[in-house]
């Protein structure tokens, strides 16, 4: 006759709570190890089979003169903007590979050309908002990380990744002259997705709802037929919500292909405020003899959008210019080619983001030519900062 314990052991319940015990052991040993195996995977290696290209001129392709001609190395000659005498930039800093990753960028409508030296102290403010709300993107695999492994390396500032890159912008305000709280319109990247009547109050939802499920820049792009995927999983898309949560926001895809963001503010840094204007009357002289300037009321498809948006860092070498190019599926994926106007075939999410520094009035023309048009750079040795490139799956962080 079995023991008074073996019967205490054996019965239903004591069964069911060891073999529950079991499986969460079970679980919590694989979320261990798939964390640990994150962990043991060399830095340079993102989500989706992204790879940290090493060098400026492995993440976009060099100008050769060879194939885009001997001016693809000149200055442009018909320039007359100059910047002042006493402009003078960090000239000797190694540019390549020194900036914070991030997943995403935000960049809200202001109307304004500069602001407080910190944009989310601005009082009432979405950027505010965003700050304090208490809600945080989540995008991407590091989020896992730092919540299974909060003292490894990953959590360091060193190998972190800014889920959200937050700018102000000079889009215009739906209405002139409103205050900071009322509702204003967001840019959303590399996503290019236009979300409006955006106020404080429903920053946590446009975050649940439209940042945390939005592609980030290691999100595959879409695949042509007859091309492999980068990864086997489909990357995941900026879907709606089900409508019968009444979000109070109105969304479409941007218009224009291309966007040349200008670091504006004076605030900061006065070489950010002396340099943008004088860069923006410069492209727009090139965009516009090819057809493809937008000014900021022309939604025409196609085209280029030249915006001033707030700090982005490195303002000791200004001038900072973003440049991104958006994703054409069924295309050449790099949107339009010299003359083009970008109306021709399904558009994605930016493709690249090619972050420039130490850019002049001299050098505009052939940002247009070969930068915004083609995707390569110029001089990458001194003005790469960094980017993405999700075609061919590079960061430079």
């Amino acid at each position: 006759m079995p023991s008074s314990h073996s019967s205490s052991t054996s019965s239903p319940l004591n069964l069911i709570h060891t073999r529950r015990k079991e499986m969460t052991a079970t679980f919590t040993s694989a979320l261990k190890r798939g964390a640990s195996f994150f962990a043991s995977t060399p830095q340079h290696e993102h989500e989706g089979g992204f790879t940290k290209a090493a060098e400026a001129t492995t993440l976009f392709p060099k100008v050769d003169p060879t194939i885009d001609g001997e001016d693809c190395e000149h200055d442009c000659e018909s320039c007359t903007i100059k910047y002042p005498n006493k402009f003078k930039v960090d000239e000797d800093e190694k540019l390549y590979g020194h900036v914070n990753g991030w997943a995403t960028h935000m960049l809200v409508a202001t109307g304004k050309t500069d602001w407080v030296r910190d944009v989310s102290d601005e009082k009432g403010s979405v950027m505010e908002a965003v700050r304090d709300c208490g809600v945080k993107p989540s995008n991407g695999v590091l989020y896992l990380l730092l919540i299974l492994l909060p003292n490894s390396s990953y959590s360091t500032k060193k190998n972190s990744v800014q889920k959200l890159m937050l700018s102000a912008s000079n889009i215009p305000l739906p209405h002139p002259h409103q205050s900071p709280s009322a509702p204003t319109t967001i840019l959303l990247l590399p996503a290019f997705t236009v979300i409006e009547n955006v106020t404080p109050a429903t920053v946590p939802l446009l975050i649940k709802h439209y940042i945390n499920t939005a592609p980030t820049n290691t999100t595959p792009l879409p695949t042509i037929p007859n091309q492999p995927p980068l990864t086997p999983s489909p990357p995941p898309t900026l879907s709606p919500p089900p409508p019968q949560q009444n979000l109070p926001f109105t969304t479409h895809p941007h218009p224009h292909p291309h966007l040349l963001l200008l670091c504006s503010q004076a605030t900061r840094d006065a070489r950010c405020g002396t340099s943008a204007p004088l860069l923006h009357r410069e492209f727009a002289r090139h965009l516009r003899a090819r057809g493809l300037y937008r000014d900021l009321h022309d939604t025409r498809p196609g085209g280029v959008g030249v915006y001033f948006i707030s700090h982005v860092g490195g303002h000791k070498f200004a001038a900072n210019v973003l440049v991104y190019r958006r994703h054409r599926m069924g295309g050449d994926g790099d949107g339009d080619g010299e003359g083009g106007d970008g109306r021709e075939g399904e558009m994605g999410g930016a493709s690249q983001c090619i972050w420039l520094a130490r850019v002049r009035p001299e050098d505009c023309e052939n940002i247009v030519r070969f930068t915004v048009l083609q995707g390569k750079v110029v001089k990458p040795e001194r003005q790469l900062r960094g980017g993405f490139d999700r075609g061919r799956g590079l960061v430079s962080w």
